[in-house]
């Protein structure tokens, strides 16, 4: 049930907002945006994680970009709370145009003066083909408002992508979006939020705790 607040107190939703599961271009550091790469095996480790962590948060509902990377580890925090699983088109990554595929290295050799201006963060820049990040972060942002605020008083889970947090972040602290990031945006970290008509302040981020046994195991195998 929603929380009734004292009066005068501003109504809260908590948001849990989580990147999805490591994929193969992850670990190639290949640029994904809008192409739908699925999870490897440790990102679905990762997820299973995840949802065993959270399985106690009761959460109202679980929210995800489409994108199947997304998808599949909101499936198994969604199963793991009993918590009904929607998509939202306005969770997707940027959309990286002509970027796709590609490493850093090579979107440096290849197109230098797109590259300069994406390291820059130029607010009016997409890739050819893609989303200007400016847009980008309109876009983004204004999904979690709109999803936060139909669940006032309620905690809900938001399962999307790094450069998505990493928009929710820059609103969450009121940094503007050229500043360098000096904040981590792990796969399957667990980042929290409170929202209020005003907007989202920080409660705490990329927290790991969930995923140490993971690279303990890693450690042992290597």
């Amino acid at each position: 049930m929603p929380e009734t607040p004292a009066a005068g107190a501003p109504i809260v939703t908590r948001v849990l907002a989580i990147r999805h599961g490591e994929t193969d271009w992850n670990v190639a550091t290949r640029i994904q945006g809008l192409t739908d790469i699925p999870l490897n095996e440790r990102g679905r480790q990762q997820a299973a994680r995840l949802a065993q962590a959270l399985a106690d948060e009761s959460l109202c509902a679980v929210y995800t970009s489409d994108l199947q990377r997304a998808r599949d580890t909101a499936a198994a925090l969604a199963q793991a709370c009993g918590a009904p699983l929607l998509q939202d088109t306005g969770l997707r990554e940027r959309h990286f145009g002509h970027f796709e595929g590609a490493t850093f290295e090579e979107i440096a050799q290849r197109w230098p003066e797109d590259a300069l201006r994406w390291r820059q963060r130029d607010p009016d820049f997409g890739p050819t083909g893609g989303e200007a990040l400016q847009a980008f972060f309109d876009r983004s942002v204004a999904a979690a408002h709109r999803l936060a605020a139909a669940h006032a008083g309620e905690t809900i889970a938001l399962v999307a992508h790094g450069g998505v947090l990493d928009c929710l972040y820059r609103a969450a602290t009121r940094l503007e979006l050229q500043a360098p990031r000096t904040w981590q945006v792990g796969n399957a970290t667990v980042n929290r939020l409170l929202w209020t008509p005003e907007g989202f302040t920080l409660v705490g981020w990329n927290d790991t705790t969930h995923l140490d046994a993971l690279d303990d195991l890693d450690d042992v195998s290597a």
